[in-house]
């Protein structure tokens, strides 16, 4: 038989399995809240230590709790994020719409654990832990420090190496034609690595995007409280925390310098969700390019080859499927989803408090991890092995038609027009197809057509 003891609060006795380190309002929300299987995020609970380690040594500072009971808070906020009780912060993500039972997990965990460790520093959940602060307060700065850790530790270097592969790419296929397309139709040529470098640059504005929206993401409501007003707060607060927090994980934390925006508004979490939508458009439009550049390999375009990294059919023998675009563009559909959520959720924000915290945090989160993670894996597995086919661009170039577009300036658009369609209606070359009109001698032609003019470096 499972062992139990007793938490009261307010509303009465609670029961509490006798292992673990929460109290009666933790266990009310696993109770009352058996929603789904989404969890609060594992970096949400990893913010909030370094939020909760910051309060306690400005309080501390500020004289509104004891330097013992700073210590014993910042000690466990410290074996949290050593990846110490992991199983203390059970709650479901369709909670609060305020954190509140999110925040209150944590207060809980820390004070027993704290006291365990340190027992004649009578810390308390509401007293000590969560001293000068609320709910609503706190809540809003963990899921802002949970984007600005995230994106700065996993999504930038995923998107670093991604930026890097593209650029070893283009260094490694300088010289190469290709006919381009637009439309899916036939267009002028252009370099390899010219189409390449677009999609470096495509990574590389998504990458000052984002910066963009990190410089909203990084001011917190701390020293807001219950309403923006700061009731119960030292006005010195604010300051003393954020410092700390740029101090503890060497991002320029700063509060947010009207504290009723802070707790009413997520627009900051919809900017950056609005950057990693746009990350994940242009990921999409990569990806897409890739395969169908990659498509065949006898009866489509194969004007590349990319690595055969497992079998792709359990009935076609030989057949081999570009995993890694497919993987991605389902994650870049996942983030736009997660895009129109948040968005959403943000415009919940009723009189003084956004109610939809929770999922904010839960889609963000699932965002950035999302795109990091593909980001990774379809570099190494996939950009990693990419090989131009050079024959086949040759090939191509050679019978595109659209090579008459250079012959604009030497017969006029309407004779260029007439040979294209000639040569297309008749199969013939484009080189026939002038030469039947009789509009340039094979000389001519020879000197004028040359796909390597037609590109400009």
């Amino acid at each position: 038989m499972e062992n139990f003891r007793i938490e009261k609060d307010v509303l009465g006795e609670v029961k509490v399995p006798a292992d673990k380190y929460w109290m009666s309002q933790t266990q009310r929300s696993l109770e009352n809240f058996r929603i789904g299987t989404e969890k609060m995020p594992r970096m949400i609970i990893e913010s909030f230590m370094f939020l909760k380690k910051a309060c306690a040594r400005a309080n501390a500072d500020l004289k509104k709790i004891s330097y013992k009971q700073a210590e014993a808070i910042a000690r466990v906020c410290d074996e949290v994020l050593a990846g110490q009780y992991t199983d203390q912060f059970p709650l479901s993500v369709w909670q609060t719409g305020s954190g509140t039972q999110t925040n209150m997990n944590v207060n809980e965990v820390i004070s027993m654990i704290g006291n365990e460790h340190v027992p004649d520093a009578n810390l308390s959940p509401n007293d000590i832990v969560n001293c000068s602060q609320s709910s609503n307060d706190t809540f809003p700065a963990a899921l802002h420090i949970m984007c600005a850790l995230e994106v700065m530790r996993d999504l930038k270097p995923a998107l670093h190496h991604m930026t890097e592969q593209f650029r070893r790419l283009e260094k490694e296929n300088e010289g190469i034609i290709k006919i381009g397309r637009t439309h899916l139709q036939d267009a002028t040529p252009l370099y390899f690595s010219q189409e390449l470098s677009g999609y470096r640059s495509m990574l590389e504005h998504n990458e000052a995007q984002i910066d963009q929206a990190l410089s909203f993401i990084y001011e917190l409501a701390c020293g807001a409280t219950a309403v923006g007003s700061g009731i119960n707060c030292p006005p010195e607060f604010d300051q003393a925390v954020t410092g700390l927090l740029a101090e503890y994980t060497h991002l320029p934390f700063r509060p947010d310098p009207n504290k009723f925006h802070a707790l009413t508004s997520k627009d900051a979490c919809v900017f950056l969700s609005g950057a990693l939508k746009a990350l994940a458009a242009n990921l999409m439009k990569i990806a897409n390019d890739i395969r169908l550049l990659a498509s065949g390999p006898r009866c489509n375009l194969h004007e590349i080859d990319i690595p055969a990294n497992e079998p792709g059919s359990s009935i076609m023998p030989g057949k081999v499927n570009p995993t890694q675009c497919e993987s991605m563009t389902m994650v870049c559909v996942q983030v736009m989803g997660n895009d129109a959520a948040i968005g959403f959720a943000a415009s919940q924000g009723n009189f003084e408090l956004n109610v939809f915290m929770p999922v904010i945090a839960y889609d963000l989160d699932q965002s950035i991890r999302l795109l990091s993670d593909s980001m990774l894996s379809f570099t190494d597995h996939c950009l990693n092995g990419l090989k131009a086919n050079k024959e086949q661009m040759r090939k191509f170039v050679d019978h595109s038609l659209m090579l008459v577009t250079c012959l604009n300036p030497v017969i006029g658009y309407k004779k260029a027009a007439e040979a294209a369609s000639l040569a297309n209606r008749e199969n013939l070359s484009l080189k026939e197809a002038i030469l039947q009109l009789g509009y340039l001698t094979p000389e001519q032609f020879d000197e004028y057509v040359d796909a390597e003019k037609m590109i400009n470096k």
